[in-house]
């Protein structure tokens, strides 16, 4: 599971360098109502203090049922400041830094060149296996660097 968090990482890092991930809940509803097609992955983020936001649950099961009727990669998550820091968010210590994205849903689109992409290849695979082992919203743990 490590290597998928590693690989999860690379992947998030490659998709934003190409101007491939679409951040947050609302913009990537947007997408998925224009462009639901160039979608390969969504990875949805929580910590612990996240499990009692009802409304934000039921965010999440709405795209999940979504993702899945399209089978669509889902990647559950947690880990919200590493995923801030791989996507170089501003911390939210720093007043005078800009407003941090919402990191709850991550989308990455296909980038033309997604043959170069391995870590793409590894991310769905796990994906894919944990589909075979009917554990519909597999799950990484992303951990502090």
């Amino acid at each position: 599971m490590e290597n998928v968090g590693q690989s999860l990482e690379e992947l998030l890092l490659a998709a934003q360098r190409q101007d491939c991930l679409t951040v947050g809940i609302y913009e990537s509803a947007e997408l998925m109502i224009v462009d639901p097609d160039s979608v390969v992955l969504c990875v949805l983020a929580t910590d612990e203090e996240d499990e009692d936001d009802i409304a934000l649950q039921i965010h999440f099961t709405l795209i999940q049922a979504f993702f899945w009727d399209n089978d669509i990669d889902l990647l559950r998550v947690s880990g919200l400041g590493r995923l801030a820091q791989v996507l170089g968010e501003p911390s939210t210590a720093n007043s005078n830094a800009n407003k941090p994205r919402d990191l709850h849903c991550i989308l990455v689109r296909s980038p033309e060149d997604a043959g170069k992409w391995p870590a793409l290849k590894e991310v769905r695979s796990y994906c894919q296996e944990s589909r075979r082992r009917n554990q519909w919203a597999p799950f990484v743990a992303l951990q502090d660097r």
